[in-house]
This record gives C-alpha cells, sequence and structure tokens, in this order.
C-alpha cells in the first residue's frame, strides 16, 4: 500500500483581515466619520470575515468595501460589461425575478440568496454567470466572481446602520436598477 507521506496538506487560507483593518478603510474613506457604534464594529467584524479573504491586498479590501458605498445604477448600465451581460441569455429575466424577490423588505440573509438562486433555477432554468452575472451586476454594480455575493451579503446589513455616505440596501439598489433598465 503506498505511502501517503508526499501528499502535501494545503491549509484553508488565513484571512490576514480584521474588524480594526475595515474600520481603518471606513475613516479613511470618509465612509465613517463618528464614533463607531456596537452595530458599525459588528458589521466590521462580518466584513472582515466575509471579504477578507478575498482581498489579495489592502488595495482589493478597498475595492470591495467601495462596492457597498458606491452605487449609482445609470453609471452602473452605461458600462460595456453591463452590455455584455444584459445581452446574456434570460438576463433581464434574472433581473425582474430578483427585483419581485426583494419586493419583500426583509434582509437579504445568506437564505434568501440561495432561496433565490434555487428558484432562478428552477424557474428559469439559467445556472452559471447567465443567473449570477446579472444579479450581482443589478445588485453588486459589476459582474464577477463569488466574492461579489459576500458584498451583496453585507449591503442590508450595512444599510441599517448611520454612515456618512449611505449604503443602498438590495431593496432599493434592484429599484434603482430596473427603473433606468429600458
Amino acid at each position: 500500500m503506498p505511502s501517503n507521506e508526499h501528499i502535501a496538506e494545503h491549509p484553508a487560507p488565513v484571512n490576514p483581515y480584521t474588524a480594526a483593518d475595515v474600520l481603518s478603510i471606513l475613516r479613511e474613506q470618509n465612509w465613517l466619520d463618528a464614533e463607531p457604534s456596537p452595530g458599525h464594529l459588528a458589521f466590521c467584524e462580518r466584513a472582515a470575515a466575509l471579504l477578507g479573504h478575498f482581498a489579495t491586498d489592502r488595495l482589493g479590501l478597498l475595492e470591495l468595501l467601495r462596492l457597498l458605498f458606491a452605487y449609482d445604477a445609470a453609471q452602473i448600465l452605461q458600462t460595456v460589461d453591463a452590455h455584455t451581460v444584459l445581452s446574456r441569455y434570460a438576463a433581464r429575466d434574472v433581473i425582474r425575478n430578483v427585483a419581485l424577490f426583494l419586493l419583500d423588505p426583509a434582509p437579504f440573509t445568506s437564505d434568501r440568496f440561495k432561496e433565490v438562486v434555487t428558484r432562478m433555477k428552477a424557474t428559469l432554468e439559467v445556472r452559471g454567470r447567465d443567473l449570477f452575472h446579472p444579479i450581482r451586476l443589478a445588485l453588486a454594480g459589476c459582474p464577477g466572481e463569488g466574492e461579489l455575493d459576500r458584498v451583496i451579503l453585507l449591503l442590508d446589513e450595512a444599510a441599517a446602520l448611520t454612515f456618512a455616505v449611505p449604503v443602498k440596501s438590495t431593496r432599493v439598489r434592484i429599484l434603482e436598477f430596473c427603473s433606468v433598465l429600458d
């Protein structure tokens, strides 16, 4: 029987970022100009946990956090990426279905996200980028990979807090997106 000694163990990647890093970025960008509340600190902890593994450096973490604070559907829809995503199979149907789902003002949690994805797979028979890119475009502001799903999961939590630059909730974002979508 062969030995397993030659198989290297691959430990889970270590998240180099903490709530203090997120709080520092919020202050540097003037997104938080007051003393952080317990809610802000909890948000910073969750943001570091959700986004830290996806940021290759501090600038990468800043760019992911920027997606929370900078959202303008009209500008988003002027990009080549938006046109590319919207030209794909069932993209507008995905966005309409997400909008209908988000009319319920309940926070957009991981469980609700899974519910949306499951529903779309069953009713629209879309998978992969045809499903996820329209959702990410409408809610995070750009198409991309799984790190944007983590950004989306932070939106409602951040929107419930008071920041110097208000964060638009998932519901507000999808309504704004649909209102400028032709």
